[in-house]
């Protein structure tokens, strides 16, 4: 085989290779001595069919197998003699290949960058963090109350309902006079004040009494996830079968019993450490962003473009997904489609520039994903689901395809770390709101295990 590099420009090389006939004609007769082993021609035993014969019936059909196997064999020694960390699959493009004469091809390949990593004790970021306040203990504690909030039935045939209260209706919507899918339910409880139904609708019954027949006109908002309804007007024939009051619960000691709790001053505790690790998962989300911000900075190198078009592609894929289904988020919605994909190639650009920083830098620290960390990454999305925690473990115990899928976001999360323990971190207690305040697009977070995977190819 001979092989002559034609470009070497930053992170794209191209060889044209040239194979010896003699060697693929070696390639096909190993396939028909294969062939001549199990075939069966007329008259002949397996195995003993004249190999001119062979040739003239089976040889057009293995120089196909031959060509694939010796091409690809080539430039897999291609890539182990030159050393090439490949981005993604090269590309092989056959340039010559006639009966009798030596097979030519190109060969192109992107490679992953050389990247140094340096000292990350120059790195300076700020832990955002946020006290508690009594005033969210007490909401989160009266709505535990009005989830297991009891009602009951209003005697007083005069009485109009009000915001609170629960009215069980009978309702069939339609759309110029034609009923839609969907829009239809019999003795439906909907809290006046829950906003449970599209907005408009529960305001139109306060005042209702038992027995009123009542045409609820509403309009679906744009954004509908029901493309067919989105934007259109609706009318709702509703009629009030029953008006039902919530019954008062005392909030104390045995209210706290009644849901599993040993008193009151127990359960508000675990509410506000319940508040608490949300607080500290925005913390840890501004942390992540402001130190992915100070690398992306401090870090400059050519990135592969093959790997930031795949990238955009999943993240066009996405947008395009969101918008079928109405979902676009207002910035979304209010940008012009070709300013946004060319925000979507910047955001594709700096996840597979951090994506290869961030491995190279688990490389380099030698960081692992062990069994211990997978069994803390599956009890943490139990805790997501209180009360439904086995379903969860005998999910992740039966799909050994969903435990590989927690490897990169944990391989990822252990990477932060390790840099966040070199790094300056200096706590900063801020309102909540700060806290929840996101500026930056979540589509620009790094993904490392992307590296792992092309590196792999």
């Amino acid at each position: 085989m001979k092989v002559t590099e034609q470009k070497a420009e930053g992170l794209n090389k191209k060889y044209q290779v040239v194979i010896e006939n003699k060697d693929f004609e070696s390639k096909v007769e190993k396939k028909l001595d294969q062939v001549a082993k199990n075939v069966k021609l007329p008259g002949f035993r397996p195995g003993k069919a004249p190999k001119e014969m062979l040739k003239q019936k089976y040889r057009t059909s293995v120089m196909g197998e031959a060509l694939d196997e010796i091409v690809r064999e080539s430039a897999d020694k291609i890539v182990k003699d030159n050393n090439l960390k490949l981005a993604m699959q090269p590309k092989i493009n056959i340039t010559k290949f006639d009966e009798g004469k030596d097979i030519e091809f190109e060969l192109e390949a992107e490679i992953l960058p050389e990247i140094k990593i340096g000292d990350f004790s120059d790195v300076k970021v700020e832990k955002l963090m946020a006290e508690v306040p009594a005033e969210e203990v007490e909401k989160a504690l009266n709505y535990i109350v009005s989830s297991r909030r009891e009602t009951t039935k209003v005697e007083d045939a005069d009485h109009k309902a009000e915001k609170g209260e629960t009215l069980v209706i009978d309702f069939c919507g339609s759309i110029d006079g034609v009923e839609f899918k969907g829009g239809k339910g019999n003795e439906y409880p909907l809290e006046l004040g829950s906003n449970t139904f599209i907005p408009g609708f529960e305001d139109q019954l306060i005042g209702a009494k038992v027995g009123d027949k009542i045409d609820v006109k509403v309009k679906f908002p744009d954004n509908y996830h029901a493309k067919d309804l989105a934007g259109k007007d609706a009318v709702f024939a509703v009629e009030v079968k029953e008006i039902r009051q919530p019954k008062a619960i005392e909030i104390n000691d045995e209210f706290a019993k009644s849901i599993g709790e040993e008193s009151l001053d127990s359960l508000k505790e675990k509410i506000k450490n319940r508040i608490k690790a949300d607080y500290e998962n925005a913390s840890r989300m501004k942390l992540k962003r402001s130190l992915l911000d100070r690398l992306d900075e401090a870090y400059s190198f050519e990135v592969p473009q093959s790997m930031v078009d795949e990238e955009f592609k999943a993240i066009e894929a996405q947008y395009k997904r969101a918008k079928e289904l109405n979902q676009l988020d207002e910035h979304e919605k209010n940008t012009p489609e070709e300013d946004l994909m060319n925000e979507y190639k910047q955001i594709a650009s700096r996840r597979v520039k951090l994506g290869l920083l961030l491995s190279e830098v688990g490389a380099e620290a030698k960081v692992t994903v062990t069994a211990d960390d997978l069994n803390k990454a599956i009890m943490n999305e139990a805790k997501k689901y209180p009360g439904q925690e086995k379903t969860v473990f005998d999910f992740y115990l039966k799909n050994a395809k969903a435990v590989e899928a927690l490897k990169a976001p944990v391989f990822e999360e252990k990477i932060i770390d390790f840099v966040l323990g070199k790094a300056k971190v200096e706590e900063k207690i801020v309102s909540v709101e700060e806290l929840y305040s996101f500026d930056e697009d979540e589509k620009a977070e790094a993904k490392p295990a992307k590296k792992k995977k092309a590196a792999a190819k």
